[in-house]
């Protein structure tokens, strides 16, 4: 079960620490933990971390692509 009665306030507290991490994680990966395997099984096969972030950034442009149409339509119904 989802927990619905979380604050506003805790909400961008949780948004804020994410942006701090992942702006953060880049500045620790070497090139050998880049090249390295993905511990864990994404696609059918092995891929590398390197290969894992770049599938993650597109996929991550697509989905703010999604909302932002979405932000649209609703902007033009409320219009």
């Amino acid at each position: 079960m989802r927990k619905k009665d979380i604050s506003r306030v805790a909400v961008i507290n949780k948004i804020e620490n994410t942006i701090v991490v992942v702006n953060k994680a880049p500045d620790t990966l070497t090139e050998e933990d880049l090249k390295a395997g993905y511990p864990t099984s994404i696609f059918e096969g092995k891929t590398s971390t390197e290969y894992f972030l770049v599938h993650l950034t597109i996929h991550m442009a697509y989905k703010f692509g999604r909302i932002n149409y979405h932000r649209r339509l609703l902007d033009a119904a409320f219009a």
